[in-house]
């Protein structure tokens, strides 16, 4: 085929990383949002180079993992946050171990023994945390998310399932009080539940002369964070005692995190340790019950506050250091075992190649990872190590999203 745009009949056979349906038209790998393995189609596709883009003009044949998706969004605007309502849940569950085994297979180039992925007891309702886009628009604000198709529109978010109602109910606060936003077009807001009532995150503006008088107006919220446009964030109002649940990264499904944690300091401490390096070690939390084991941890984390908060934790004999892992990890190491908690996009290069280089390996580098491709790039820059063990989370029903715990150790081990 060349470039261009055309019609084609073709059955799904995958679901591959993003959540698109992936099928082939004349041997031509075929991407189609909103489609199941099983599906028959007749989809419209665009071609571009050695695959296409698909949008699904029929469906000649349903999967029998098909369902109806519950939330409104996802169908009339084609809500960009979920990837996956349109399948059952043990479907999806199927999905993400082959995103994960496929990722490491054709990336890494590493064959890997997967069991069924960790179901989320809570498939709806579980998250804490949302984050939205806000738009002024005709003389009103609205908050919601893109359409998959579309990243630079934003819809009106009425509800989002996959969220706790009480997030929601703080968000409709919000917009109750935004005539008292910064007087911008554009801004980007992220809402928390905390032990007591909520935060919020508002990025953007240049001036806010009105944030206590927001504050003031959501009495839901027990902190106010502001950054500015190209500032670092900063808190701006709080009520209650004075402790402050933070801005920084938190688990967004609360118990599908602690089973994952949980998970990660038990394999750290088969190694029995006396020393660990905890790698973008967030507020310190696994660095702090690593440490109540018995081993002496550094914790490195690039937020100021979150270190901080670390530190706080930590026991006398194990430290927590404020600043980027590539900058620092060389002073921390040797460790016994290292555990690395990268964002999405993984580690930097220069941590693969300092872990692979070390004449003094780590016995296991216990690799926390919510993106598969990332995950596999930074193995295959780590020859040197071995998995030896693999497990997978759904912390994120309803999306493609699966968090994996791989465990690595030298391949002499």
């Amino acid at each position: 085929m060349v470039s261009g745009t055309l019609t084609a009949e073709l059955e799904v056979a995958s679901i591959a990383t993003g959540g698109d349906g992936v099928g082939r038209a004349d041997g031509m790998a075929v991407f189609v949002p909103r489609s199941a393995p099983g599906d028959r189609l007749l989809a419209r596709l665009t071609v571009k180079g050695r695959f296409a883009r698909g949008e699904i003009e029929a469906i000649i044949r349903p999967s029998p993992d098909r369902v109806d998706p519950p939330c409104a969004h996802y169908v009339e605007d084609r809500c960009g946050g979920c990837q996956l309502q349109h399948l059952q849940y043990g479907a999806q569950l199927a999905a993400k171990r082959g995103i994960v085994v496929d990722s490491l297979a054709r990336i890494a180039k590493r064959a890997a023994t997967l069991g069924d992925v960790a179901p989320s007891e809570r498939q709806w309702r579980y998250r804490r945390k949302l984050t939205l886009a806000m738009r002024k628009t005709g003389g009103r604000w609205i908050a919601g998310l893109h359409p998959y198709d579309d990243p630079d529109d934003v819809f009106d978010l009425r509800d989002c399932p996959i969220t706790d109602e009480r997030v929601i109910d703080v968000w409709a606060e919000i917009l109750r009080a935004s005539a008292r936003l910064p007087k911008v077009a554009r801004l980007r807001g992220s809402v928390r539940l905390l032990d007591v009532g909520a935060s919020f995150v508002l990025e953007g503006g240049e001036s806010w002369d009105a944030a206590q008088s927001f504050f003031d107006f959501c009495p839901s919220l027990r902190e106010l964070w502001w950054a500015p446009e190209e500032q670092r964030r900063r808190i701006v109002a709080s009520r209650g005692d004075g402790t402050r649940g933070g801005a920084s990264f938190v688990q967004v499904n609360v118990a599908v995190g602690e089973a994952l944690h949980t998970h990660v300091v038990e394999r750290v401490a088969a190694y029995r340790p006396s020393s660990v390096v905890d790698a973008y070690s967030g507020t310190g939390e696994t660095a702090a019950r690593i440490a109540a084991g018995g081993a002496r941890v550094t914790a490195i984390e690039s937020d100021r506050e979150a270190a901080s908060l670390a530190a706080t934790r930590l026991p006398a004999g194990s430290r927590s250091l404020c600043g980027h892992v590539e900058d620092l990890l060389d002073r921390a190491l040797p460790a016994d075992v290292v555990v690395l908690n990268p964002p999405r996009v993984g580690i930097d290069a220069r941590v693969a190649t300092l872990l692979q280089n070390r004449h003094d390996a780590a016995r296991a580098i216990v690799y926390v990872s919510c993106d598969p491709a990332t995950l596999a790039r930074d193995l295959a820059r780590m020859p040197r190590f071995r998995i030896a063990d693999i497990v997978a989370f759904d912390m994120f029903p309803q999306t493609a999203h699966v968090e994996t715990v791989c465990e690595l150790v030298p391949e002499a081990a």
